[in-house]
């Protein structure tokens, strides 16, 4: 049994507000389910990214100012299924820069199919998966003294309150030499009526997302759940720049989770908060970088300004 697992969702629902962590979303159905979230309609943030590498692949190597002989490591963070990382691949391998490619994500099933799918569409691409959180993984980049350009993208920091972002942040720079870049992909502040569909798809795909950790819950630590007496909430306000997504209770209950020996009351209306999507300007990003030693060298955005993928630097 995965320890660390128990005794996240302990510590969350033992809260006076209750809470789970999101990366917990990301079992083989959270996979499938997140790549099915990424094609809905409503889902901008990764059509809008894709647009940026897609069309402007050549802008951001040239950002990035690597010498095509100089060996450096490529190091993407939540690499999940590589869909936008892959355009910019291909230009690296069809130009002859010398790199590896090294994706890390917490989840072991998504790391086995990207690597599956880059060896029959890249062919000639070095490739050293890692799996594990981002945290944990930070750590190891110290153990290596080649030039490095880290990939976090998909608005990933977005799901960190803003301090622990600021942590991250700092611990990233840390973990970096001097001259080592990161393209850090961000969600730009936009109104409710563009933002607030993206977690709350007409197809329920994004609620059957939140829905499974409590599936894994069920399955994983023998509790009992039952999802028809909860309900899927987003929220957000253009003003706080935060969309939020709660499991909401639909009525006083208790549920019993078998592995913990614990039983755990919800009121009416009670809310399990499980994930956060912060939205990002200059102004905000310029204070979760202040703490740090990486600074802003230019940003390129999609073709309708929804999204930004920041190119900085370790100074």
């Amino acid at each position: 049994m995965n320890t660390k697992f128990q005794n996240d969702i302990n510590e969350g629902l033992s809260k006076a507000l209750k809470s789970l962590p999101s990366k917990y979303f990301y079992d083989k159905t959270g996979d499938d389910l997140f790549v099915k979230i990424m094609n809905l309609p409503e889902y901008y943030l990764t059509k809008a990214e894709f647009d940026i590498f897609k069309n402007q692949t050549k802008n951001i190597i040239a950002a990035l100012d690597i010498n095509p002989n100089v060996y450096f490591e490529l190091i993407e963070l939540g690499a999940g299924d590589g869909t936008k990382t892959k355009e910019l691949l291909k230009v690296l391998i069809s130009e002859n820069f010398n790199f590896d490619y090294i994706p890390i994500d917490i989840s072991n099933n998504a790391l086995k199919q990207l690597e599956t799918n880059l060896n029959t569409e890249i062919p000639n691409l070095n490739v050293t998966k890692k799996q594990g959180d981002y945290f944990n993984v930070l750590d190891g980049l110290k153990t290596s003294n080649h030039p490095k350009v880290v990939l976090f993208l998909g608005s990933n920091i977005g799901n960190m309150e803003d301090e622990k972002a600021k942590r991250f942040i700092s611990k990233l720079s840390s973990s970096l030499n001097p001259n080592d870049k990161v393209v850090l992909g961000v969600d730009l502040i936009k109104s409710k009526d563009i933002v607030l569909p993206a977690y709350n798809d007409k197809a329920g795909i994004t609620k059957a997302f939140n829905f499974n950790l409590l599936n894994r819950i069920n399955k994983e630590l023998d509790a009992n759940f039952n999802i028809d007496q909860f309900s899927h909430q987003p929220e957000y306000t253009e003003t706080e720049g935060i969309a939020r997504s709660y499991i909401v209770s639909n009525t006083d209950q208790e549920v019993h989770i078998g592995a913990l020996n614990k039983t755990f009351q919800f009121k009416k209306g009670e809310k399990i908060h499980t994930e956060i999507s912060r939205k990002y300007n200059d102004e905000i990003l310029n204070s979760i970088l202040e703490n740090s030693s990486l600074r802003i060298v230019t940003k390129l955005l999609d073709t309708k300004s929804y999204f930004a993928d920041y190119i900085l630097i370790k100074t």
